[in-house]
């Protein structure tokens, strides 16, 4: 349980950020939620619950002044989730190195920045999740930016779980999950997507939000365990 402890969760307004937030708030935490959304945030805390002690900010990961001062004005808290992320992809060669950069701002630099503010204002057993991804293990054509951020992602949170100890450090590695970032998707082409990907994990479907913030919980609560990229994604990237 997570009585009497606070739980920040940058990106908690919606998809798996929102679901490890609810759940945290079920076992008694209190939860503060941060994300560029105002209309995202009101939505998530009346699903997060009434009973619940749920406070929200808006905030922009790629701006590291907003990023110190929100972690200031947060103060003493005990665990951060990071899964706030835009994500991207597409040939090499055609894509512009603007969205390259941009892509790592978000990504990359939004989790850094959230580390390196909220490193100070954790207490000595708490704990940092971050957001790695499966095309950080296995290449995929189209992937080569994304890839490259999230193996940056990855090497981050093991070497801040030395730099940082006692703090815990820990990152997620997702695959497929049917979450609302790919809403912008038309929904044949969503469902298709999901079908052929299903069709070839070992589990026979894509991961839910669900999935995966049952692995953010279970990093927040085993004390033992830092420095793990814990992979969330139901055998991808073994195929």
């Amino acid at each position: 349980m997570l009585t009497g402890q606070k739980v920040v969760i940058v990106g908690g307004s919606s998809g798996i950020g929102l679901e490890t937030a609810r759940r945290a708030a079920a076992e008694g935490a209190e939860i503060v939620i941060a994300s560029r959304s105002r209309h995202k945030l009101e939505q998530a805390k009346s699903a997060i619950g009434t009973g619940a002690k749920v406070t929200s900010h808006i905030l922009d990961v790629t701006d590291e002044e907003q990023m110190r001062l929100f972690f200031e004005q947060t103060g003493t808290f005990d665990h951060l989730v990071v899964s706030a992320a835009e994500t991207s992809g597409g040939p090499f060669l055609a894509t512009p190195t603007s969205t390259a950069r941009s892509l790592f701002e978000n990504k990359f630099w939004g989790q850094y920045y959230a580390a390196k503010y909220a490193a100070p204002m954790l207490t000595p057993n708490g704990s940092i999740t971050l957001f790695s991804g499966v095309v950080a293990f296995k290449s995929m054509i189209g992937s080569s930016m994304l890839g490259a951020v999230n193996a940056a992602v990855a090497n981050l949170g093991r070497t801040l779980a030395l730099e940082l100890a006692p703090l815990r450090v820990n990152v997620v590695s997702p695959g497929i999950i049917d979450t609302p970032s790919r809403a912008g998707m038309a929904e044949e082409s969503r469902n298709s997507f999901y079908s052929s990907t299903a069709a070839k994990l070992p589990v026979q479907r894509v991961g839910t939000a669900a999935d995966v913030a049952e692995g953010v919980l279970y990093l927040i609560h085993n004390g033992f365990t830092t420095g793990t990229v814990l992979h969330i994604d139901g055998g991808h990237s073994l195929i």
